[in-house]
C-alpha cells in the first residue's frame, strides 16, 4: 500500500483529501505545518507528499527544498489557490512532481496523484535496470533448453509460479544467476523486477544498507537517503546469491524480514511493508556451515522451502558443445565476427577439459578465443593454447630442428586424449565387470557422462 503525507494548515482541507486518499486505496497521514511534516518524514516512510503551497511559517516551496535535501526521490505535489505560472515554474524548477490549483475536482485530483506515483515507480525501475542489467543478454531460453539441464529446468516449472522461497545450489560458475531468472521469469511476479544482491561482495554493515535502505547520515558515506533492494523489489523478485557468506548478525535480521514482510531503513523508524518472493543462491554447504555455526538453521529451513541443485558443467558434457557455440555466436557479432565458428576438433578440447570455473569459465574463454582468433574458423590448438597446454609434440632438446614434415609429427592433443580415455574406459569396465555405475565411479565421472563417452567412443 502506498502511504501519502498531506500537508496543509486548513483542518477542513487536510481531512477532505485524507478522504480522497484513503479512498483510492492509499494509506495518508496529516501534518498542519511544514514543521509536523518534517517531523513526520523522520519517523516513517511515505511514497508522496502533497502540501499546500501558502502556510504560516514555512512555505510549501521551504518543505519542497527540505524533502529534496533529505529525500531526493520522493515525488512532492503542491496544491494552491493562489497559483500564478511563475510560482508553478518555480516549483518545478526546484523539484515539485506536480502543481493543482484549488478548486479543483476529485477526478483531477486522482488523476494527478495516481500519474506521479507510476512515475515514479517508472523511475526506480528504469534506474534500477540501468544499473544492474547494462550490457547483459538473455540466457534464460538457452539454459531451459540445455539437455544437461533438463531435470533442473522441470523443477523450474514446477516450482516458478509458487510464492515458495527457492534455494539454488552449485559450484562458482555453474549459473544459479541464470536458473533465478528462469524462476522469476516463469512467476506470477514476471512483470515486476528480479533484484539481484552478491551476499559475499559488501561488508556487513553496507550490506544490510543495500537490503533495507538507509536514511541520509545513517553512516559515514550515506549523502542521502536511498532506498534499499527490499523496497525496490516490492511485488517482484529478490535474489539473494552466496547467502552462505552473509554475516551471522546480519542473517537474524534477515529472518525477522522475512517472518514480518517489514523493513526497517537504517537510521529511521520507518517500517516498510514489502512483498517479495526470495530466492537464494550458495556455493556452499549450508549444512555444515550451521554445523560450523556460520549459519543460521531457522535461516536455512526458511530459505529452503525447494532446493534446485545444478549440476557441475563436467557432467553435462552433451551441454558444452551447445553453450561453446552459443557464446561464439554472441561474442562474434558483438566484435565484428559474424561468421566466427568452432571446428570440431575444437568442441572435442573443449569437451575434454574439467572446467573447474563451469560455464563462466566457457564463456570468458569463448570471449578471449573470437577476440584473439585470426582465423574465421577457430581451431583445436588454439583452445588447446588458451587453456595452458600446447598441442604440438615436444620438439625435444631446443638445438634439435623441427621436422619440416608434417607427417613426421605426433598426434594433436584431441588425438592423445582421446586414445587414452578410450583405453581407461575399456579398461576399467573390464576390471568391473561392465558394471557402469561402478565403472564411473572409479574413473571419477558421472554415469550420464561415462555414456556420453562411450557413445563418443563406439563402445
Amino acid at each position: 500500500m502506498k502511504h501519502i503525507l498531506i500537508v496543509d494548515d486548513d483542518r477542513q482541507m487536510r481531512r477532505t483529501l485524507q478522504i480522497l486518499i484513503e479512498a483510492m486505496g492509499f494509506d495518508s497521514v496529516a501534518a498542519g505545518n511544514a514543521d509536523e511534516a518534517t517531523s513526520q518524514l523522520s519517523q516513517r516512510h511515505f511514497d508522496l507528499v502533497v502540501t499546500d503551497l501558502k502556510m504560516p511559517g514555512a512555505t510549501g516551496i521551504d518543505l519542497l527544498e527540505d524533502v529534496r535535501a533529505s529525500h531526493p526521490h520522493l515525488p512532492v505535489i503542491l496544491i494552491t489557490a493562489y497559483g500564478t505560472i511563475e510560482t508553478a515554474i518555480e516549483a518545478m524548477k526546484k523539484g515539485a512532481s506536480d502543481f493543482l490549483l484549488k478548486p479543483f475536482d476529485n477526478e483531477s485530483f486522482e488523476r494527478v496523484i495516481r500519474r506521479v506515483l507510476d512515475l515514479e515507480r517508472f523511475r526506480t525501475e528504469n534506474q534500477f535496470l540501468r544499473e544492474q542489467l547494462a550490457g547483459s543478454w538473455a540466457a534464460e531460453d538457452l539454459f531451459l533448453e540445455l539437455p544437461g539441464l533438463a531435470e533442473v529446468g522441470d523443477m523450474i516449472s514446477k516450482v516458478a509460479p509458487t510464492n515458495s522461497p527457492v534455494l539454488i545450489r552449485g559450484e562458482t560458475g555453474a549459473g544459479k544467476e541464470v536458473a533465478a531468472r528462469c524462476v522469476h521469469r516463469l512467476s506470477k511476479r514476471a512483470d515486476g523486477l528480479l533484484v539481484p544482491i552478491n551476499c559475499a561482495a559488501l561488508p556487513g554493515e553496507l550490506l544490510e544498507a543495500e537490503l533495507f535502505g538507509h536514511a541520509r547520515g545513517a553512516f559515514t558515506g550515506a549523502e542521502s537517503a536511498r532506498k534499499g533492494k527490499f523496497e525496490i523489489a516490492n511485488g517482484g523478485t529478490l535474489f539473494l546469491d552466496e547467502i552462505g557468506d552473509m554475516p551471522m548478525s546480519l542473517q537474524a535480521k534477515l529472518l525477522r524480514v522475512l517472518e514480518d514482510s517489514i523493513v526497517e531503513p537504517l537510521g529511521t523508524n520507518e517500517r516498510i511493508p514489502v512483498d517479495v518472493r526470495i530466492v537464494s543462491a550458495t556455493n556452499q554447504d549450508l549444512q555444515q556451515a550451521i554445523d560450523e555455526k556460520r549459519f543460521r538453521s531457522d535461516l536455512y529451513y526458511r530459505l529452503n522451502n525447494f532446493e534446485i541443485c545444478l549440476p557441475p558443467l563436467r557432467d553435462r558434457i552433451e551441454d558444452i558443445e551447445i553453450l561453446a557455440h552459443a557464446f561464439v555466436g554472441r561474442f562474434g557479432g558483438e566484435v565484428g565476427k559474424p561468421r566466427a565458428a568452432l571446428s570440431t576438433e575444437a568442441i572435442e578440447v573443449l569437451q575434454e577439459y574439467a572446467w573447474p570455473g563451469n560455464v563462466r569459465e566457457l564463456r570468458n574463454l569463448a570471449e578471449r578465443a573470437v577476440v584473439l582468433s585470426n582465423d574465421t574458423e577457430i581451431g583445436a590448438d588454439f583452445f588447446a593454447t588458451m587453456l595452458g597446454a600446447s598441442s604440438a609434440p615436444n620438439p625435444g632438446p631446443a638445438h634439435k630442428p623441427e621436422p619440416a614434415d608434417t607427417e613426421l609429427r605426433g598426434p594433436t592433443l584431441a588425438e592423445t586424449v582421446a586414445r587414452f580415455e578410450r583405453r581407461e574406459i575399456l579398461r576399467t569396465l573390464e576390471e568391473t565387470g561392465d558394471n557402469k555405475a561402478e565403472a564411473a565411479r572409479r574413473l571419477g565421472v558421472s554415469e550420464r557422462n561415462l555414456w556420453y563417452k562411450l557413445k563418443k567412443h563406439g563402445l
